[in-house]
C-alpha cells in the first residue's frame, strides 16, 4: 500500500515506516503531524478522499549549502551571496 501526501507545495509517494525529507514543519522532534493525502492504493483498489497520513517528526537539518553569483561583464559588479534550505525529517507511522 501507498499514498500520495501533500507537504511545502509538493507531493511524495510514501509507504509505512518509510522516512523522507521535506520542507520544514512547525514542530519539536518526536511530535506527530498529519498530513493531507491525495489518494492511495491498497489490496482493496484505488481510493480518493478527505484522509490524513501520520507522520512523526524525527529531525530538523539544513540543505547543502547554494552559491548565487550575479556578474555584468565589462562592469564592476560582482556580487555573491549563498542559501540553505531548512528541511525536516519525518517518518510515517499510518498511512
Amino acid at each position: 500500500m501507498f499514498a500520495v501526501v501533500k507537504s511545502g507545495g509538493k507531493q511524495y509517494r510514501v509507504k509505512k515506516d518509510q522516512e523522507i525529507v521535506v520542507d520544514r514543519i512547525r514542530g519539536e522532534v518526536g511530535d506527530s503531524v498529519d498530513l493531507p493525502v491525495g489518494f492511495s492504493i491498497d489490496e482493496d483498489g484505488f481510493e480518493i478522499g478527505e484522509k490524513t497520513a501520520k507522520a512523526e517528526i524525527v529531525e530538523h537539518l539544513r540543505g547543502k549549502k547554494i552559491h548565487i553569483y550575479k556578474y555584468k561583464p565589462k562592469k564592476t559588479y560582482r556580487k555573491k551571496t549563498g542559501h540553505r534550505q531548512e528541511l525536516t525529517r519525518i517518518k510515517f507511522t499510518e498511512v
